[in-house]
């Protein structure tokens, strides 16, 4: 008999057995690839019967279009959390210069790849397209917001902060580009470029954005 048979099973409620379908989905996802998130590898990777999985996702390409958004949303909040700073918190400025010393880190390389595996898919698969469209819509959205609020503040100087925001999200996704590169090909001026162009866009002075 197998493990996943033995022992008395808990039963959950609906909306906490399906955040744990996906959020054990996302971290296959983050790790493997997006193309090794299927209904049996998740009921595997839970301990229960594949059936159980398809009863939340009858479609793997829902559950596997979920799993991006839930990685890619914590990201998102990790990185530029939603609202305007309160008092005593950081500046759109400080904020930014978080942001970029952030992302040159290697802890966020999965998300990366993550990124890059979602974008070659969703040209197969309309489900998971849907998804990637709306999260880099929320993700201009947030560097909007911020950017905005900076130059409302006399920090930045930005005629169109959406334009903005657009331009520097190309820089960053042309860095994810060379993810599966090895460390030496990624290194400036490739690792600075997201940064440079956040600084040329936000008419600040050269390095103003950089952790050191």
């Amino acid at each position: 008999m197998s493990s996943r048979d033995s022992g008395t099973r808990t039963r959950k409620a609906p909306s906490e057995r399906r955040q744990e379908i996906v959020g054990t989905a996302a971290r296959i996802g983050l790790t493997e690839g997006l193309e090794c998130v299927t209904l049996r590898r998740v009921a595997d990777t839970l301990g229960v019967q594949p059936g159980l999985v398809s009863h939340y996702f009858p479609a793997a390409d829902t559950l596997v279009a979920e799993a991006f958004t839930s990685a890619t949303r914590a990201e998102l909040d990790g990185l530029l959390p939603d609202g305007p700073p309160g008092p005593g918190h950081e500046t759109p400025l400080s904020t930014l210069r978080r942001f970029f010393g952030l992302i040159a880190c290697t802890e966020f390389d999965n998300v990366s790849k993550l990124w890059l595996n979602a974008r070659h898919l969703s040209r197969y698969r309309p489900v998971l397209r849907d998804h990637v469209i709306e999260a880099e819509t929320l993700w201009c959205r947030r560097i909007e917001q911020l950017i905005a609020t900076g130059t409302d503040a006399g920090l930045f100087r930005c005629a169109d902060p959406r334009a903005a925001a657009i331009r520097v999200l190309v820089a960053i996704d042309g860095i994810s580009a060379y993810i599966n590169s090895s460390a030496d090909t990624r290194t400036a001026p490739i690792a600075d470029l997201a940064r440079t162009v956040a600084e040329t866009e936000l008419g600040l002075a050269s390095g103003a954005l950089a952790t050191s």
